[in-house]
């Protein structure tokens, strides 16, 4: 977890609904939703979903904004291009990197612990 003052407001690609309970999306820019949650010391204060609207203008870069509107400083993937990850970091959200765990509350937990550890460029899809 960001060793920083400001709040965790994780978000996951989430496949059908989302929610902790959901599976995770093997790639942030197809999954049906993201699930942000807050985490605080003990865990999970907050958990809620957004949307993940069809690509338009701007492709997975829109989601940058997207996810930054809605207040996330962190999020989790298992797969993602080389330019929203420089827009994710130019954004100042951090970017983990989990192509293992199944579920969406894994994968909190793993960021929280600090299990996860932050993506490489080296590690971004080439398409």
């Amino acid at each position: 977890m960001t060793s920083d003052k400001r709040s965790l407001v994780l978000a996951v690609p989430s496949n059908g609904e989302g929610g902790l309970e959901a599976d995770r999306s093997g790639h942030f820019g197809k999954c049906n939703c993201f699930t942000v949650i807050e985490i605080g010391d003990s865990g999970p204060r907050d958990v809620r979903v957004v949307a993940n609207p069809p690509h338009t203008n701007g492709g997975c870069l829109s989601l940058v904004e997207l996810l930054a509107s809605n207040g996330v400083t962190a999020l989790l993937v298992g797969g993602i291009g080389g330019r929203p990850l420089a827009g994710f970091q130019a954004a100042g959200i951090d970017v983990y990197f989990d192509n293992r765990l199944a579920k969406v509350g894994e994968a909190v937990e793993a960021v929280r612990s600090g299990a996860a550890s932050l993506m490489q460029p080296q590690q971004a899809c080439g398409r």
